[in-house]
């Protein structure tokens, strides 16, 4: 099983290199989608794995950096669960 220590350090090296939060292009990145338009397309979808939003006045759409990292770690939890069963 992953322990804390190993989200904690996805979401430091997250934060550290993007801030706090992440704008489309990036988030598009970490999320694993294929390009900017996959993404926009999940979005339009409302498949987002992950709560993102609008900030006034600025282009795109963002998420929260601690989100990313979280949904990061659950991804590796499920994959390690699944070859568990293998």
């Amino acid at each position: 099983m992953i322990d804390s220590d190993f989200a904690e350090s996805i979401e430091l090296n997250l934060m550290r290199e993007y801030g706090p939060i992440l704008s489309d292009t990036v988030l598009a990145n970490c999320l694993g989608y294929p390009s900017i338009g996959a993404f926009r397309k999940a979005l339009s979808r409302k498949t987002v794995p992950i709560p993102v939003f609008k900030i006034p006045k600025r282009a795109g759409r963002f998420a929260l950096t601690k989100d990313v990292a979280d949904w990061l770690v659950r991804q590796r939890i499920n994959a390690m669960k699944e070859d568990e069963k293998l």
